[in-house]
C-alpha cells in the first residue's frame, strides 16, 4: 500500500508589492501570514530589509514562477509597475482595500491575468487564497 503525503494547501508563490518592516502595515502582516501558511513569498518595497525569512528587495527585481501579485501601494504609485507585473505573467493580481485600480485591472485582464479585489489577509483566514 502506498501513502502519498499531500500538503494541505497548494503553495502559491506570491510577490508582495509594497513590503514593509513596519509591523503595523498590512503588507508586513501579509508577508508573515503567507509564509506561515506555507506560501513562497518574495517582496519589493522602498527599502531593502527583511521580514522574517523574506528579503524585501528595492526596485523591480525579476522573479520566476509568480502565481500571485498582491498590491499594497496606492493606485497613484502603481503605473510604473504595469509593464513589470504583466511581464512576470502571474495568474492573478490581488488589489487589497485602498489599492483598487480600474486602469491596471483592465490591462491585467487584457493580458489574461485574473483580477481580485479582496483583502489577502481575509482570503487567507477564510481559506480561499
Amino acid at each position: 500500500m502506498f501513502f502519498i503525503d499531500y500538503p494541505l494547501i497548494m503553495s502559491k508563490k506570491t510577490l508582495v508589492i509594497g513590503g514593509s518592516t513596519n509591523t503595523s502595515r498590512f503588507s508586513n502582516k501579509a508577508i508573515k501570514e503567507l509564509t506561515a501558511k506555507g506560501h513562497e513569498v518574495v517582496s519589493i518595497g522602498r527599502s531593502g530589509s527583511v521580514v522574517g525569512s523574506v528579503k524585501i528587495d528595492v526596485g523591480m527585481s525579476w522573479y520566476d514562477d509568480i502565481h500571485t501579485v498582491t498590491m499594497y501601494i496606492r493606485p497613484s504609485l502603481q503605473k510604473e509597475y504595469y509593464d513589470y507585473v504583466v511581464g512576470l505573467k502571474p495568474d492573478r493580481i490581488i488589489f487589497n482595500p485602498g489599492t483598487e485600480n480600474s486602469e491596471f485591472a483592465l490591462i491585467a485582464k487584457e493580458n489574461g491575468i485574473e483580477v481580485v479585489e479582496k483583502c489577502t489577509l481575509v482570503m487567507l483566514l477564510k481559506g480561499i487564497y
